[in-house]
């Protein structure tokens, strides 16, 4: 069993690596403004998942696709010499949709907020069903006044 400390070293090794390749060495004019967000390698060590984002449209992250498919090889012969391991891991590259997802969360959070206002209206002008007090207040004097006849009947004040 591989350490899991270890494994995460090696991701993060990865992740550097393969960002400074592309950054000094592939010089493919298909590749567009690409940040490498994360790298994620398998207990093994023998595959490797490359997370990235590509600043434009979908032409330009198509043809990013392109540019890291082709330069592969490289990239996992530079990673495999730069690790020491006795198997250079496969690499694969996914695109990281961070920015669709975060645009979906936004619209979702806006859709909660005018959610919360329409409830904020329509409270603001609900009335009662029935009366504003609900329930049954007797009078404070009557009840006093209760008491003390009670009081002289049952003989308790004689003198």
């Amino acid at each position: 069993m591989t350490d899991p400390a270890k494994v995460r070293r090696h991701a993060e090794r990865v992740r550097e690596l393969v960002a400074s390749v592309v950054r000094s060495q592939i010089k493919d004019p298909r590749l567009g403004m690409i940040t490498i967000t994360d790298a994620r390698i398998t207990a093994d060590l023998r595959d490797a998942t490359v997370f990235y984002t590509v600043l434009g449209d979908a032409a330009a992250q198509a043809g990013t696709a392109a540019a890291l498919d082709s330069a592969k090889g490289m990239l996992r012969s530079t990673v495999g010499k730069a690790l020491g391991l006795r198997h250079s891991p496969t690499l694969t590259f996914v695109l990281d949709d961070v920015q669709d997802q975060v645009k979906h969360i936004d619209d979702l959070l806006a859709a909660a907020r005018n959610a919360d206002a329409e409830v904020q209206r329509i409270a603001a002008k609900a009335e009662y069903a029935g009366d504003a007090q609900p329930y049954r207040v007797e009078e404070a004097e009557e009840g006093d006044a209760e008491d003390g006849d009670a009081d002289d009947a049952r003989g308790g004040d004689r003198r």
